[in-house]
């Protein structure tokens, strides 16, 4: 029998949507496919040498379980040259990707019953690993009124006895959602008041950022807090860089031991390879991060534009990050072809997706009723995509 813990647990309901969308795709169907957050941009070439050059000098062998010294070199430049942050090599973990660095960090801290808040909508993912290890989410509704974040009052409102941590995500996953450094001071005069509560900032979109939006990081802002901040990166979002598996955090070292212990237990260390490649990432040329950043700011602008013309959605304009996240109610209660009433956002995936459009259901991120959609694939895809869903709603009586 499966551990108490892992029965209440659901899947991801991103990855749920992607494989039902892969067995379509396999029947002939096809299908625009709006729900993976994953760059359709190659990984740069000079990356990809890099991996081709560690391979052929034989760096093909373990590592330290929490990454290379050359690594740490080139993350700790990353965070200095970037956020003026400054981290030794005992307070850098390298992982194999940011969703087992983020898992491991959580495991490290929580004990059961310890509370964790995080605003929605919010990455299904960062829900279940609070779950896994029996802490108890806080989850604390944001809406597009309030430009999907978590303001000062309400964390101040949402934190008890029993609080032990605050996850950040900017940009956000799945709102595109950016705090500003005065958003963050704000949030950080409120954690003074209660030393007790940890944060782990995941910051895994920093490059995709849009217009006179400026991204921040918590420890830069709030250096006093720094001891109870973890910051948590990657090469994956940014480099494109999904399939290599490389993600790290730099953060107080009593933290990181923690991380450290539990990982010697659990993985050999992150791929030797991909290493040797995300060093090349964050040393080499970063002008094509503006160029992409460019590219994504047009798609969003295009799916913007499209998805203003449907009647009965609502759509915010992120400030980061590449994905949507529209508001479906005035959908709701219409009556499908078939005859079925859209009385959820995932009746209305469901709908979507019998008419070729993949999105993912504001129910695996929380809220309701409001749906994700990625715009990390070609204009033309976004644009066929939303003609394809326009049709569809104009079809609901």
């Amino acid at each position: 029998m499966l551990a108490t813990a892992i029965r209440k647990i659901e899947g991801s309901p991103i990855s749920a949507i992607f494989d039902q969308a892969t067995l379509l795709r396999a029947e002939g169907r096809d299908l625009i496919d709006f729900s993976v957050g994953e760059p359709d941009f190659d990984t740069p070439e000079h990356i990809c040498d890099a991996g081709i050059k560690a391979i052929q000098q034989g760096q093909t062998r373990y590592t330290p379980v929490d990454g290379t010294a050359a690594l740490k070199d080139a993350i700790a430049r990353k965070f200095q040259t970037d956020s003026s942050l400054a981290f030794t090599h005992a307070e850098i973990v390298i992982s194999a990707g940011a969703k087992p660095l983020l898992a491991t960090a959580l495991q490290t801290v929580i004990n059961p019953g310890d509370e964790v808040i995080t605003s929605t909508p919010a990455w299904s993912s960062h829900i279940g690993m609070i779950e896994v290890c029996s802490g108890q989410p806080v989850m604390v509704p944001t809406t597009q009124d309030d430009g999907f974040k978590l303001g000062a009052a309400a964390l101040k409102a949402a934190i008890t006895p029993q609080t032990r941590m605050l996850l950040l995500c900017s940009p956000s996953n799945p709102t595109g959602a950016v705090y500003s450094a005065q958003e963050l001071t704000e949030l950080a005069e409120v954690l003074r008041q209660h030393p007790n509560v940890l944060v782990i900032s995941d910051d895994l979109y920093e490059h995709i950022v849009f217009d006179d939006n400026r991204f921040a990081t918590l420890a830069a802002v709030a250096p006093d807090l720094r001891d109870r901040i973890l910051t948590v990166n990657g090469v994956s979002k940014a480099y494109a860089m999904t399939g290599w598996r490389i993600g790290y955090a730099g953060g107080p070292e009593w933290w990181m031991d923690g991380i450290r212990k539990i990982s010697s237990q659990i993985n050999g260390g992150p791929c030797s390879i991909s290493q040797a490649a995300s060093i090349a990432a964050l040393d080499g040329p970063q002008d094509f991060l503006a160029t992409w950043n460019e590219t994504y700011r047009k798609r969003r602008d295009i799916a913007l534009e499209g998805l203003a013309k449907i009647d009965g959605l609502k759509v915010s304009e992120p400030e980061g990050a590449f994905y949507l996240m529209p508001h479906c109610g005035g959908l709701l209660g219409k009556k499908c072809p078939d005859g079925k009433i859209i009385e959820t956002s995932s009746d209305l995936a469901s709908y979507l997706l019998d008419n070729g459009v993949v999105v993912v259901p504001g129910a695996g991120f929380f809220c309701d009723p409001y749906f994700r959609m990625s715009t990390a694939t070609s204009e033309a895809n976004i644009i066929e995509g939303i003609r394809r869903m326009a049709a569809a709603c104009n079809a609901l009586a």
